[in-house]
């Protein structure tokens, strides 16, 4: 499939930095305008969302005959820094590998749903075929939140990458911000009958965090997905040597599975808060969550499932690690599960996917189309 070779090449040669990550990145607007005129090149009917203020989203659909089952294909445009990677945008083939910026996460999946898109423009089945192409997945998902706002279907599928075999997964785990601030009392460092450590006292709070992670250690597992983890991620206090820091803040990060909602994980904090003030109550602290993202947990009975495990083949059934735009997809109400192309080097110096398994997964999502749309 040169011709499919081709239009990853041409993608990955497009800079596509998502400037939420890195402050002056080049951000989406070309590579949307690339998708959108190559999708409309290819007959499907393309439009153009705004997601947020120059943020695009490209969706084009390829029109069913009527009667049939709607497919969306998802991908996002975005990728992550070009620092550190050896001709990030002059995409190379060998061993049948290409590399570049992109080329793995995601930029072959975005190919293989555009080159999909266009043979189902081609050949009509009685259902459509929708194609988008996302922002922002890389940092706060502002495209695929406003693609579920705005677009359905009946089944969904995203490519991001599932292994060198093509596996289909139907699970990921979900994550959660937390910022838990504690209280002090600022005073001269010579005077510890005024001063409260924050820092010190914030201790307190890391050591139940570990041992709430050894709680998550503890309980029965995900079939697909193992365990829920919690750690802490950045901390900042005081402000200078000599003075007692009045407050500590501690951000932590929650991977949650199935069925561990928000309030749930705002529990076992406010536990561990009420705990210490139990223990103390001099003790000062308040919680916040600042973002969450849902798990994502398909069941194989989903018509797009099946539909997806007889184009792929004899393949395993997974979670994967990473979260993914899916969640978001599915959390509208589209049963969605994930399958893409292998490779290695998402958001390494060196990057690279199988062209073996682009030209697989374009195969697999044709096939889909065929018994999914009719």
């Amino acid at each position: 499939m040169s011709g499919l070779h081709d239009l990853l090449a041409d993608l990955v040669a497009i800079d596509s930095v998502n400037p939420d990550l890195v402050p002056g990145g080049a951000g989406e607007e070309a590579i949307a305008r690339f998708v959108a005129d190559w999708l409309e090149e290819a007959g499907l009917d393309v439009q153009i969302q705004e997601a947020a203020p120059g943020r695009l989203n490209v969706i084009g659909v390829a029109a069913g005959t009527g009667g049939g089952c709607s497919l969306l294909l998802n991908a996002h445009m975005d990728t992550v820094s070009l620092d550190g990677v050896d001709g990030p945008l002059e995409p190379r083939i060998e061993q049948n590998r290409m590399y570049g910026r992109g080329a793995y996460d995601m930029k072959a999946g975005l190919a293989a749903i555009m080159w999909a898109g266009a043979e189902a423009a081609r050949n009509p089945r009685r259902g459509d075929v929708i194609v988008t192409g996302v922002c922002d997945e890389e940092f706060a998902s502002v495209g695929a939140q406003a693609l579920a706002a705005a677009w359905s279907a009946d089944g969904a599928i995203v490519t991001e990458p599932t292994g060198a075999q093509l596996r289909l997964a139907v699970a990921h785990k979900g994550f959660s911000w937390h910022e838990i601030e504690v209280l002090g009392r600022a005073a001269h460092g010579s005077r510890p009958d005024e001063g409260i450590d924050a820092i010190a006292r914030m201790g307190r709070v890391l050591c139940l965090i570990e041992t709430l992670q050894d709680d998550l250690e503890s309980r029965e597992p995900h079939p697909l997905l193992g365990r829920g983890s919690i750690h802490a991620s950045l901390i900042e206090g005081g402000r200078e040597l000599s003075t007692y820091p009045a407050r500590c803040v501690l951000r932590l990060e929650r991977r949650t599975l199935p069925g561990e909602d928000t309030q749930r994980v705002e529990s076992e904090l406010q536990a561990i808060l009420d705990r210490l003030r139990d223990d103390d109550p001099t003790f000062e602290a308040t919680h916040r969550t600042t973002l969450v993202r849902p798990p994502l947990e398909t069941s194989l009975d989903e018509p797009i499932a099946r539909a997806s495990l007889a184009a792929l083949g004899d393949v395993d059934v997974i979670g994967v690690a990473f979260w993914a735009d899916s969640a978001l997809i599915a959390a509208s109400g589209v049963p969605t599960v994930i399958f893409g192309p292998g490779g290695e080097g998402a958001h390494a110096d060196v990057e690279w996917v199988d062209l073996a398994q682009l030209d697989r997964c374009a195969e697999a999502l044709t096939a889909v189309i065929d018994s999914f749309c009719g």
